[in-house]
């Protein structure tokens, strides 16, 4: 069987060496040194200012929206995982849904502005499969409404724009550090912002606002991870160049094959790079889409329609008709890839096409 995606395992021995030494400080959770350890290193590697390890990437939504004090409407994107739009519900906001590019399939700055009203307080956008929005112009927009910016950067880790890593732009990024994603701790995420100042705040946030013996610093939840999930990711930390690279060979090696199957590939930003942690190809039409996943599925080859359906459709959130949004979803569909799939899986995956 071939799945649409697999987790990264280290060798076995390099996690348990930590987990050794968690079984003997007898220290689990609450701000552990192998928390302190991860945060610093993935600063380090992703050359961020300030990096909040917490338990999963809906909990780092969550606590941007509620640290920057967001309310009333976000603008955000259709085309996304579904915790980009629940976030904003759960945190008694309103969704305000806007298209997304045809060809970039994040969401289009063009149409950001058109759909601001007095109600407006953030921009919550997405780099959809790693690839880097036009962070330039969605951050001129919102400064001249004096609105925040947060991303949801849970498929960007290692992506660039302009040079830079793409979570150094916005007033707070999100990351996914669940088990499918390109680098993991089995269950995580991380919350990343260059102001020291939010830094501190979610730093209370993610811990009950706890600050010491019997005192508080405002209202918090249980947004912490554990020293666990901090082992697995500091071995993982150690192989991410090789991950990337190899993501990214998967991802040269499908299109290498794929040229002329009359598909349409998922356009990178001009200025940015992504990571490739996803293999999505557009049909011409969603019954195309069909016959070849029966086909697959026929074949114990399980891609996944990702992302689908447009957010807009969703039963809790006011449908915004986002007509390019719902066309893409329709049509679209994430190949296998992961670290382990061989040249030879991807050439049999292409040779059903080519039939």
């Amino acid at each position: 069987m071939i799945p649409v995606t697999k987790p990264f395992l280290p060798p076995k021995e390099e996690v348990i060496q930590y987990l050794d030494e968690i079984w003997e400080r007898n220290w689990f959770t609450n701000d552990g040194p192998l928390v302190k350890m991860l945060e610093d290193k993935l600063r380090r590697y992703l050359e961020l200012e300030h990096l909040l390890f917490v338990s999963n990437g809906t909990i780092a939504l969550q606590i941007a929206l509620k640290a920057l004090k967001i309310e009333g409407e976000v603008i955000t994107t259709p085309f996304s995982y579904v915790a980009t739009t629940s976030s904003i519900v759960w945190e008694n906001c309103t969704p305000v849904f806007v298209d997304i590019d045809p060809e970039t399939w994040n969401i289009d700055p063009v149409l950001i502005e058109k759909s601001i009203t007095k109600e407006t307080t953030a921009i919550l956008a997405t780099h959809v499969f790693g690839n880097p929005c036009d962070v330039d112009a969605i951050q001129n927009i919102a400064n001249s409404h004096g609105l925040k910016v947060i991303y949801d950067s849970a498929h960007a880790f290692g992506s660039t724009y302009k040079d830079k890593p793409i979570m150094t732009y916005g007033d707070i990024n999100a990351i996914s550090f669940h088990a499918t994603k390109l680098y993991h701790t089995v269950e995580g995420g991380a919350i990343v912002t260059n102001s020291l100042q939010l830094a501190k705040r979610m730093m209370y946030m993610r811990n009950f606002g706890h600050d010491g013996p019997g005192r508080f610093n405002g209202i918090g939840i249980n947004g912490k991870n554990s020293e666990v999930h901090a082992a697995v990711g500091l071995v993982n930390l150690n192989y991410a160049n090789e991950v990337l690279t190899k993501r990214r060979d998967n991802y040269d090696r499908y299109k290498s094959n794929l040229q002329g199957e009359m598909l349409t590939f998922q356009k990178i930003n001009d200025v940015g790079t992504s990571n490739h942690s996803y293999m999505p190809v557009l049909f011409q039409n969603e019954k195309a889409l069909n016959e070849i996943l029966t086909e697959l599925n026929d074949n114990n080859i399980f891609p996944r329609r990702y992302f689908y359906p447009s957010l807009d459709e969703l039963d809790y959130v006011e449908s915004g008709k986002m007509k390019v949004s719902q066309d893409i979803s329709s049509r679209i569909l994430c190949l296998p890839t992961f670290h382990d799939l061989t040249i030879n899986q991807i050439d049999f995956i292409c040779s059903f096409f080519k039939k």
